[in-house]
């Protein structure tokens, strides 16, 4: 979901009331950022509170490349790092997982071994395949055993987008949160769904009820069921005592646009690129009694945070023997206070560009190869600036292009290399440069090697259902990511 799909960031059509409600009467964040510009990486940031090149999603086959866990992939989340409700758990935290894991779907990495209690949900998104022919569709797990599979025993009707996941995801959600009120126990509910991720989906009372077409749909069921699970909470009085924060996972996929991309804004390009529209998120943080109503944050942001945060939050300290990225954002969010931090953007192995203050400092420029885009595969259509938005790989590690996000959020117009501007914010954000990569330990890359034979062939639970497939030989190979 990108920046500009809800009412409350200035989407025209007004269909998020529940989100928009949600955001008056809480904290909007209108500078929170993901940790990288793809799915799985940015969730392994968000659970470990650290940059996925230190946890190790990123890959190191070609520079520069995003990459993310298709089926075939063989590494995920290591037993290395600490997962949020790993340490949740210390604090007596009951924690479940709805929606997408993608964080390895491969049994090792089974979020149940990393700390969560119960998952219902599936390892990879919805996206396909579609008929099981060739390779396996996507398992649905509840808790240890797969229950079934996308387009077979979960229908999504890929000619009308009809699909009731979202229905699903709701109440497995609200009966979560019944179970624990009743026993008293506090919980994390990790609420993980993928309704518009292309192929897009909304249920039947959704459909061809926005104005913005089936991603439009989707986005209004999602805002619907946010605002049950807060009504939710309200009428079990628990509100008071429930942090719940709302963001995305990367910007909108502008190469599903227009029928089925989503909206980032003024910012530049989506999904898959470093530039604004792939990382600024929508983000809005609610708890009644302690949140003053109608608040809105200028407070550089990450999904990390939510790492350091909720830790904060359960009277927990983050783990001191590794590096954290992710910070506490309670004094923002309840004194107003501005913690100065810089915000990093990765793409693979490389540092891409990073932000300080109002700057925004490029060292690298690449929104997808000649030959993709000659496919028609473009994240950024309808925009081009010229010197900016590149075919090729551009370095810019001597004279970075700089950019003031408050003039200029859509990166149109770089500072002059020869201005006192240019000059002064180069200072400052080099030093925040150097100290970060004198830091940098990157973890062991995860995305290097595929191979058909550890897909989802036959997972646990198959058995009963009948719904085991043969595996190939292995044949492990280098990853290839276009882009």
């Amino acid at each position: 979901m990108g920046w500009g799909d809800l009412g409350a960031f200035g989407e025209p059509s007004k269909e998020t009331p529940n989100l928009d409600q949600m955001a008056s009467e809480g904290m909007l964040f209108l500078d929170f950022y993901t940790a990288n510009p793809l799915c799985s990486p940015s969730r392994a940031a968000l659970l470990t509170g650290r940059l996925p090149v230190r946890n190790g999603f990123y890959t190191t086959n070609a520079h520069a490349r995003n990459a993310y866990t298709p089926q075939d992939i063989v590494g995920g989340i290591p037993d290395s790092e600490l997962l949020l409700p790993e340490l949740l758990k210390k604090a007596g935290y009951v924690n479940k997982i709805i929606g997408k894991w993608h964080l390895g779907h491969r049994p090792q990495f089974h979020p149940l071994k990393h700390g969560f209690d119960e998952w219902f949900g599936s390892p990879n998104c919805h996206f396909g395949p579609y008929d099981n022919k060739e390779l396996p569709n996507i398992p649905v797990y509840r808790d240890w055993e797969m229950i079934g599979r996308y387009y077979e025993d979960f229908r999504i009707d890929l000619k009308t987008g009809e699909a009731n996941l979202t229905q699903i995801y709701l109440q497995e959600a609200l009966d979560f949160i019944s179970k624990q009120q009743v026993s008293q126990q506090p919980f994390f509910l990790y609420w993980a769904i993928d309704a518009t991720h292309a192929p897009v989906y909304a249920s039947k009372q959704f459909l061809g009820t926005s104005q913005r077409g089936l991603y439009g749909d989707a986005v209004r069921e999602i805002d619907d069921s946010v605002g049950k699970i807060l009504k939710h909470l309200q009428k079990l009085g628990i509100s008071e005592n429930t942090f719940v924060f709302f963001t995305s996972d990367n910007g909108a996929a502008l190469i599903s646009a227009p029928k089925q991309g989503g909206s980032n804004g003024p910012f530049l390009c989506g999904k898959e690129t470093t530039f604004e529209g792939g990382m600024r998120e929508p983000a809005i943080a609610w708890w009644p009694g302690h949140i003053p109503a109608g608040g809105v944050s200028h407070q550089l942001g990450n999904v990390m945070d939510l790492f350091t945060t909720s830790l904060s939050l359960a009277g927990l300290q983050p783990p001191s023997d590794r590096q954290i990225d992710g910070i506490d954002l309670l004094p923002a969010i309840l004194q107003g206070k501005l913690i100065d931090r810089p915000i990093f953007y990765y793409r693979g192995n490389e540092m891409m560009a990073v932000r300080v203050g109002i700057y925004k400092a490029h060292y690298w420029t690449w929104s997808n190869s000649w030959e993709e885009y000659s496919k028609g595969i473009n994240f950024c259509p309808g925009q081009n600036v010229s010197g900016v938005t590149t075919h090729t790989k551009e370095e810019h590690t001597t004279l970075p292009l700089l950019f003031h996000l408050g003039r200029d959020p859509g990166e149109k117009y770089p500072l002059s290399f020869a201005s006192d501007e240019y000059q002064r914010a180069l200072e400052w954000i080099s030093g925040v440069v150097q100290q970060h990569k004198a830091t940098m330990l990157p973890g062991v890359p995860q995305l290097n090697v595929c191979d058909k034979a550890v897909m989802n062939w036959s997972p646990p639970g198959c058995e009963k259902l009948g719904k085991c497939l043969k595996p190939p030989k292995s044949d492990p190979k280098k990853c290839v990511w276009p882009h």
